[in-house]
């Protein structure tokens, strides 16, 4: 007789549920695509990483290429968006939510860069001065927030049904994102991190990191800003 009774097979080796599977393939599936999707419609940002050596020297001409990325990554939040209720049907949660977002996600993401950008250009230029180390905490602090503030938006726009009016939101969005502090640093972290990977890797980074690393920044803006978002359903 075997040691766990009556010959039964340890719980622990039993095979798991085939839902269990469906559910893993399911999700390994919407991850590859979103990757794919993701690469569509970055590719001129993709191909000049893949064809210049020091993008860091050129950041002006990739910031201007980046301007894509604003839709992109509010077509990936509406396909986490389905998968969280159920859907696997990402060609079309992730164009629904692209195109109903774009114009929006894109002057969002311009703003964004430029503001990013001036506060780079600022604080390389105070840095060398006397006062200027002292500055630089306060330069790194605007920066994160208004990058978070910009991945708040996206979500938002993301699960929206329609135009969203983000000025009245901006405030609501700010303090949230504020005072979930903790989220909004991890969020940097790992946009940080995703940054990271494809710049030194465009291609095996775009599509093997990617999507889980957006998944997380996702999921963690999200929650951070779910009284607005609620709010925001509510009204429409």
């Amino acid at each position: 007789m075997s040691a766990y009774g009556g010959g039964r097979a340890p719980r622990l080796l039993r095979p798991a549920r085939q839902e269990t599977y469906e559910k893993l393939f399911s999700t390994v599936y919407v991850g590859l695509m979103i990757n794919v999707l993701l690469a569509v419609t970055c590719a001129p940002l993709l191909a000049a990483l893949a064809i210049v050596k020091d993008p860091l020297a050129s950041w002006p001409f990739f910031a201007v290429l980046s301007l894509p990325c604003g839709p992109a990554l509010a077509g990936a939040f509406g396909c986490f968006a389905g998968l969280v209720e159920g859907s696997t049907d990402v060609l079309r949660a992730f164009w629904c939510s692209y195109r109903r977002a774009a114009r929006q996600a894109f002057l969002l993401w311009a703003g964004g860069t430029a503001a990013v950008s001036v506060l780079v250009v600022d604080m390389a230029a105070v840095t060398p001065t006397g006062w200027g180390p002292a500055l630089v905490p306060f330069f790194l602090t605007v920066s994160a927030l208004v990058v978070t503030v910009v991945l708040a938006f996206l979500v938002l726009l993301a699960e929206a049904s329609g135009p969203v009016r983000l000025r009245p939101l901006m405030l609501p969005c700010l303090y949230l994102v504020v005072r979930r502090w903790y989220l909004s640093v991890l969020d940097i972290a790992v946009l940080g991190l995703a940054v990271s990977v494809v710049l030194l890797k465009p291609v095996a980074g775009i599509f093997l990191a990617c999507s889980p690393l957006l998944y997380v920044v996702w999921a963690t803006t999200r929650f951070a800003v779910a009284p607005v978002l609620s709010r925001h359903r509510q009204e429409t």
